[in-house]
């Protein structure tokens, strides 16, 4: 479940890690605190990312009380209806920096982030250092200094590294898989302030935490996701809208991300992210095909990418749903398809005739190889080709 900023920064604030001071809106009075400083900032509370360039943040005066009402409202053009605001004060960081801590469940552990370049600046400086934490083992902060202080300063990399290993212990206490703090600022005087916060929990652990807070980001939520990713929840799996060039269809946040970084580096970007919803339903194919037929159907999708892995469920059942569902439904756009099956998946699969009855089917190309394919639909989309 993701967290808005708000509760975010709230649960850091419980943990000690310092935050902007801050208001939800409405509220009939803005504390005196707020009032005194030199500006406000007006912040959506969206769960998308790129909220300044989006115009959902935006600068306030605190003498004209009625400059936020207006602030709101100009939000609200490129926002969309029920987002609640934050109102805080306004910080003047010395340096903005990134910091990112994730589950790595292939590693089996947690998973640091960090560049010294924070904001929005952080998407067009040098990739992020990553390093493999281990909690509870000793010396995390000496491992995480080892590993910045070539990046910054010797004494603010003491202090990222110790910010870090509180981070990781509200990680663990909070039973998040994310946390991301972007940017997080350095002030003058040395101290360390949490700008914004992005969070995501485990929804196995909803049941440790506060059920109001739960519910209430489960309904921000929902108003947030379009219909096809509502309809995606309901169908037992994850989806993501994205601006791209090709309709993904997948399973598993690890192949999706590799489907996707695959694609990035041949000059494509993908129009959909799926994952497994915990508890889904074991079957999802269809419905997944389903949303991004729809996806397709749009005007700057070129193709479509289906593949999945397959340990030991049948191969020629999962063949034999796609060309009923083609059946039922013909791709609007040139359909990828490939699958890495084990041998106890593909025993008795006749490939040959796999082949045969996908391209009768309308598939544009059957491979095992996902590099293949993704060159194929890299050809296939350079300019020239419908």
């Amino acid at each position: 479940m993701r967290l808005i900023e708000a509760e975010g920064k709230a649960l850091l604030a419980r943990h000690g890690i310092a935050i902007p001071r801050g208001v939800m809106l409405p509220e009939d009075e803005l504390p005196a605190s707020l009032l005194a400083r030199d500006g406000m900032v007006l912040k959506a509370q969206v769960l998308e990312g790129g909220r300044g360039r989006r115009g959902l943040v935006r600068r306030v005066d605190p003498a004209d009380a009625t400059e936020a009402r207006a602030a709101m409202q100009l939000i609200l053009g490129p926002a969309q209806d029920g987002v609640a605001f934050l109102l805080e004060e306004a910080v003047a960081p010395v340096r903005e920096m990134f910091l990112a801590l994730r589950v790595d469940g292939t590693r089996q552990g947690i998973e640091f982030l960090f560049s010294a370049s924070g904001g929005v600046a952080v998407e067009e400086g040098d990739a992020p250092v990553r390093l493999l934490l281990s909690p509870g083992v000793p010396g995390l902060a000496e491992q995480v200094h080892a590993a910045l202080r070539c990046l910054l300063p010797p004494a603010l990399s003491a202090r990222v590294a110790r910010e870090a290993v509180r981070l990781l212990r509200v990680m663990e206490a909070e039973d998040l898989t994310l946390l991301e703090i972007n940017p997080l600022a350095e002030l003058e005087g040395g101290r360390l302030v949490a700008l914004d916060a992005k969070m995501v929990r485990d929804d196995a652990a909803a049941g440790r935490h506060d059920a109001a807070a739960t519910r209430a980001s489960a309904a921000l939520e929902d108003i947030l996701l379009s219909p096809l990713e509502r309809a995606a929840r309901a169908a037992g799996f994850t989806l993501v809208e994205m601006p791209g060039d090709v309709a993904l269809v997948s399973a598993g946040a690890g192949l999706g991300m590799f489907l996707t970084d695959l694609l990035a580096d041949h000059g494509l970007s993908g129009a959909s992210f799926m994952d497994n919803a915990q508890g889904g339903p074991a079957e999802t194919t269809e419905a997944r095909l389903e949303a991004a037929f729809d996806l397709a159907e749009r005007p700057g999708v070129r193709a479509i990418l289906f593949y999945a892995t397959l340990a030991s469920r049948p191969m020629g059942e999962r063949i034999e749903t796609l060309l009923s569902f083609l059946a039922r439904r013909p791709a609007p756009r040139p359909l990828y398809v490939g699958f890495a099956a084990a041998p106890s998946a593909s025993r008795g699969f006749d490939a040959a005739a796999a082949v045969e009855r996908l391209r009768a089917a309308g598939v544009a190309m059957l491979h095992d190889d996902p590099l293949t394919l993704v060159r194929a639909i890299a050809a296939g989309c350079r300019p020239g080709r419908s």
